[in-house]
């Protein structure tokens, strides 16, 4: 229980603020999982609006400090490098 009025508006404010980045945090991941999910499926024009939307939610992510900026930047590489493998397999198919 907090004992000032000053602590328990930060006790709110801290509430709203984890809530806050809980979500962020689960659109981050959410985002990844959906690429990953159509990236099995071999379909490139798919997978590159999947890989669009995760890049951009690591991005707003790292913007709001939900993700660290050099985390968000690996994990955007990493799945841009995956993205480029499928494009390339798609590629020789042809």
């Amino acid at each position: 229980m907090p004992n000032t009025k000053s602590a328990a508006k930060r006790v709110r404010s801290s509430a709203r603020k984890a809530a806050q980045n809980h979500a962020t945090n689960s659109r981050v991941k959410t985002m990844e999982r959906k690429f990953l999910a159509v990236l099995a499926t071999d379909k490139p024009e798919d997978a590159k609006k999947a890989y669009s939307a995760a890049a951009s939610a690591y991005g707003k992510g790292a913007k709001v400090g939900v993700v660290k900026p050099k985390t968000a930047s690996r994990k955007r590489s990493r799945l841009q490098l995956a993205l480029n493998k499928l494009t390339a397999k798609a590629g020789g198919k042809k």
